[in-house]
């Protein structure tokens, strides 16, 4: 490299380019240089790592990458490439490229730059990272000249003996790269993990030849249980490929983990036609209809990758039937159209997305948050089987929650239910974004303890109180904007709602003084942690500048402490004989 372009380098990297370490080799991966980084990454979607060979963490690094690569390099359609460019040697590029320190990984499409990966540089997190943003292609089917000539490969048969897999640091990676898989991570001396375990052996048994149910001790197996993230005992999580799961939080029953693993393990998306509308409206209380011409695959591709968020819940149909279009009043031209359909309500969508037919790297993403914020139905019953998917809910609704008696639960229920269906019809006539709200009643005798600390509710045999909660936040409110008491009429809840949304009604908090300020120095400490973590170099420099500035100051206090000392030796007026005492 010529001296003038290291010169050019910014000071991390000349620091980093200069350590005198042993350097690390890049064999046999694509290693860019001026001459083909433009040409190379100007069609597809490229994750380029920047890095120096004389850089400690780049050495340190290099086997996850290399992993990383010849994962990629083994899928037949990964969708997306992996390339490095060496920055001892390339300095200008990595210049032009904005690289301020190794290893940074950047992410083009198409050659032009999309972002900077800024979380940790763990194999998982960097496994679901190219599978967020993968493209892969949909090759037209191989047709067979002589399609008798070959046996169809039967499906692989999962869980054929009906029993729980356990796994270890081995067995793990293979045995969740073969596909979908429920997995129990426990420790034996666990109370919650004893009484899981024999429902768990029921659940294997009953997804035999349907789904791998399998478990990791993580007493003998702690650096897989901590790669994984584990924060609790029993977790249970549902893996579709590496690097790609989701925590489950419904209950524990056998039934309930049953339907949740039914769902995941069958087809994401599925035709309908109009003549098994009726039954499927019927039997769903939330469910979506894609919309689309036979033109738009590759919409239907996006769809159907974004769908794996939802493992099942809701079902996802798809139909090209003009009668759809004649139901809900949408012209054909405007397809492809993604509709929300709720409460069982024939001919009104609860929302309506029109996903882009632009091979946009942002349309998958937009799917799937539009999905999760339109899961939930309208109105439901907030009972510990349902409590984590409405209250911890990704999209942070609003929950009306009405705490009843159960002596009142059939005479007020469909009220509940009513002020709901008013409101899906009600919201964004003002033109306004409204933020998603989801209308619930709970048990006051069975949850008094807990609507009692959280809310300041007290359980009732005859009355009923309604509370909002923001849960994410720990806030809440219990007055409409006349300030009276939240009454189960639509005028008192949806004024309720409108001062919540434009501020006009102050929340209460749900926790006292000493727990938010807990709260708040542990988000402190996290946030800190997180940025440690995505520029150790920036943090690097902060550190050695608060140094040498405690540095400076102590010097300065000190100097001055000892500039005012005299010598009494010297100074006859400080002798004893000239002192009054």
């Amino acid at each position: 490299m010529r001296v003038s372009s290291l010169l050019k380098l910014p000071f991390a990297l000349l620091i980093s380019s200069l350590a005198l370490s042993a350097p690390v080799e890049s064999a046999e991966l694509l290693v860019l240089t001026p001459e083909t980084f433009k040409d190379t990454i100007a069609t597809g979607v490229w994750f380029v790592e920047h890095f120096s060979p004389y850089c400690g963490h780049c050495r340190n690094f290099a086997p996850t990458w290399q992993k990383l690569d010849q994962d990629n390099k083994q899928s037949p359609d990964p969708g997306i490439h992996l390339a490095q460019v060496n920055c001892a040697v390339h300095g200008d590029l990595c210049k032009d490229n904005g690289v301020d320190g190794y290893p940074q990984m950047n992410l083009y499409r198409n050659g032009e730059y999309v972002e900077t990966y800024k979380k940790p540089r763990s194999f998982e997190q960097l496994t679901a990272y190219l599978a967020k943003h993968a493209e892969p292609s949909t090759p037209p089917p191989v047709i067979q000249e002589n399609p008798r000539e070959e046996e169809p490969v039967p499906p692989a048969i999962v869980n054929p003996s009906g029993t729980v897999l356990v796994l270890d640091e081995t067995s793990f990676p293979q045995v969740v790269a073969q596909g979908p898989i429920f997995i129990k991570f426990f420790a034996p001396w666990c109370g919650h993990c004893k009484k899981l375990a024999p429902t768990w052996v029921q659940l294997a048994a009953a997804m035999q030849n349907k789904l791998t149910i399998a478990e990791v001790n993580c007493d003998d197996h702690p650096a897989l249980c901590k790669q994984e993230d584990i924060q609790g005992y029993p977790m249970l999580n549902f893996y579709t490929k590496p690097g790609v799961k989701t925590e489950y939080t419904g209950g524990r029953k056998l039934d309930l983990m049953k339907a949740f693993a039914e769902r995941a393990a069958s087809p994401g998306i599925q035709e309908l036609s109009f003549e098994d509308y009726s039954r499927t409206l019927m039997q769903s209380s939330v469910f979506y209809l894609l919309l689309h011409s036979s033109s738009d695959s590759y919409v239907v591709n996006q769809v159907t990758q974004a769908s794996s968020i939802l493992f099942g819940s809701p079902p996802i149909y798809t139909s090209t039937s003009p009668s759809f279009f004649t139901h809900f009043n949408i012209p054909p031209s405007s397809s492809p159209v993604l509709l929300s359909i709720k409460d069982h309500d024939d001919s009104t969508p609860a929302a309506i997305y029109r996903p882009t037919a632009a091979r946009d790297i942002n349309v998958k993403e937009g799917i799937r948050e539009w999905l999760l914020a339109n899961r939930l139905p309208t109105s439901l019953e907030l009972s510990s089987d349902t409590f984590q998917t409405v209250m911890n809910a990704p999209h942070n609704p609003l929950v009306v929650i009405v705490a009843l008696p159960n002596s009142l639960k059939d005479e007020v229920v469909p009220s509940i239910e009513e002020i709901g269906r008013m409101w899906r019809l009600r919201k964004g006539a003002d033109g306004r974004e409204e933020r998603s709200v989801v209308f619930t009643w709970m048990d006051s005798e069975k949850w008094q303890k807990w609507l009692k600390s959280m809310y300041g509710v007290k359980s009732s045999e005859e009355n009923l109180s309604i509370v909002i909660s923001d849960h994410q936040k720990l806030l809440y409110w219990d007055v409409d904007q006349s300030g009276q008491k939240i009454q189960l009429t639509s005028d008192s809840v949806f004024s309720a709602i409108d001062g919540i949304r434009t501020r006009k009604i102050s929340g209460r908090h749900s926790e006292n003084f000493v727990e938010r300020l807990a709260r708040y120095l542990n988000d402190m400490l996290t946030g800190v942690e997180v940025y440690v973590i995505a520029h150790p170099w920036r943090t690097g420099g902060f550190a050695l500048v608060a140094l040498v500035l405690f540095i400076l100051l102590m010097k300065r206090l000190f100097s001055d402490d000892f500039s005012d000392v005299r010598d009494f030796s010297r100074d006859p007026s400080m002798r004893k004989s000239h002192r009054l005492d």
